[in-house]
Parts: C-alpha cells; structure tokens; sequence
C-alpha cells in the first residue's frame, strides 16, 4: 500500500511539472506573437504617416506652381502693357517675320523635294520604256499619270485564254521589267489583274474576279521567285471587268480591257516628314 502511494504523488508531480511547461511555453508564444502584432501595427501607422506626409508635399507642389504659373502670366501682362505701341508693333512684326521664315524654308525644302521626286520618276520612266523597247503597242504600253508609272500588258501577251499560267513571251517582258526594279528601292509596285465584262466559270475560275486576282498573283511569283524582285515591295490584286479603259460591246474594247497592270509608285517618306 505505501508503494501504491508513493507511485500515485510521483505521477501527480510529474503532470504538475509537464503542465506548467505547457503553460509557459503557450504563454511566451502569445506574448511574442502580442509583440509581433504591436510592431506590425507601428510600421503600418508610420507607412500612413508617410504617405500623409507625400501627398501634403505634392498639394503644396501643385500651389506653388499654380501660383508660380499665376506670376508668370501677370509679368508678361505687366511687361507687354509698359512697351510702347512701336515696341508693340515691332515685336508682333519680329515674331511675324521669324515664322515667315520659317514657311519659306519649309516651302524651299518641299520644292527642293518635289523636283528631285520628279526626276526620279521621269528616270524611271525612261528605264521601264528603254526595257520593254522591243515590245509592240499592242502588247503593252508604258504610261506617267499622277506621280505613277503604269505598265499595261495585254493578255495576249502574257496568258493564254482563260489561263493564268504566264507564256514564255510574257516571262521575257516580266524579265526586263524586273531588271528595272531591282535597282528601285524606293518604290511600292501594285500587280493589277484586269479583264473584259465576259462571263467565266471554269473548274479553276468561278468568275473573272477570280480569275484576275491568279493572274496578278501568277505575275507576281514570277518577278519574286524567277528574278528575285523584293517581295516585300510587291502587291497584287484583282480587279475584274470593274475597271475597263476601253467599252466591252466590241472585240477590240475588250481586248484593250484584258490587261495585268504593272504600277510603280514612288514612296513619298521624306514629303510627308518635311509636311509633319
């Protein structure tokens, strides 16, 4: 019986013990994390306190330069009402004058811009027709309107009919043509497919929309992928019958309006950054 006793008072002081480790160790975790917490609460305080402080700064900014915009205005109200009516007048005539000079040089730069333009656009004209020399009028035809060369190849000469597979005729004129561009840099070129007002439905073409729009993409691979013209200065597009030059109720009308359209457009960059 006293061993039953002793053994009971051991395990009652070893609970009592493990117990109040427990207890201080809860303990001191609530007091660090109450620490924590009051540290966290003065920093976000003292963020506020800042953030009060910048925007009251950036107020005061915005006055002092309302009131220094205000000060500025009324020394040149000021200035302007001592000066005499001459002085007046002379400064008004200087500024005058200081813009007519600018407009003038502007003016001199455009002219300067244009003739050069024009040359060489009238340059290019004189190649493009010294290429296709041997080449008749009804074949094709080598024309300047606004600011664009226009190369006009009948169908006769580059398809046969109803096809937009290009002959060998029509490869040889596209070759002395590419030869030209490929010395152009500075030009955008519009492959234009044209044809007369005839219906057509084949297996390949549903209509002549359709059939202008391969034959100006045909025209195309051939000046990029056989002479290796820039591709990227190149563009073709279809046009139908909705763009004759010529009437459709005769033989000799619609042969003028079965054309491919070569037109070689001069960048205009440096006009348009002088005008800006």
């Amino acid at each position: 019986m006293k061993e039953i006793i002793f053994i009971l008072c051991l395990l009652v002081g070893v609970s009592s013990c493990v117990s109040k480790k427990k207890y201080l160790l809860a303990e001191n975790g609530r007091l660090s994390a109450l620490s924590r917490e009051r540290m966290l609460n003065e920093n976000v305080d003292r963020q506020k306190n800042e953030i009060a402080r910048l925007q009251q700064q950036v107020a005061d900014l915005k006055n002092d330069t309302a009131r220094l915009g205000n000060s500025i205005r009324d020394y040149r109200t000021s200035l302007y009402s001592n000066l005499s009516e001459q002085e007046k007048l002379n400064l008004l005539l200087k500024e005058k004058m200081q813009k007519l000079a600018e407009r003038e040089a502007t003016i001199n730069e455009l002219q300067t811009e244009i003739a050069a333009q024009n040359k060489r656009l009238q340059d290019l004209l004189n190649s493009v027709k010294d290429a296709l020399l041997g080449f008749s009028s009804d074949e094709l035809t080598v024309t300047e309107k606004n600011g664009k060369i226009y190369v006009a190849m009948s169908d006769k000469l580059l398809f046969e009919s109803g096809s937009a597979l290009v002959n060998r005729q029509g490869k040889e004129a596209l070759g002395k043509l590419a030869e030209v561009l490929k010395k152009q840099n500075d030009i955008d070129v519009f492959i234009e497919g044209h044809t007369d007002s005839k219906p057509i439905k084949t297996v390949q073409f549903k209509d002549n929309w359709d059939l202008s729009v391969v034959r100006a993409t045909s025209v195309v691979r051939i000046l990029t992928q056989d002479y290796q013209v820039n591709p990227l200065q190149i563009l073709p597009c279809g046009r139908g019958e909705f763009m004759p030059v010529d009437s459709n109720d005769t033989a000799e009308g619609r042969a003028h309006n079965r054309r491919t359209e070569i037109i070689m457009a001069p960048r205009l960059d440096k006009l348009m950054e002088i005008l800006k």
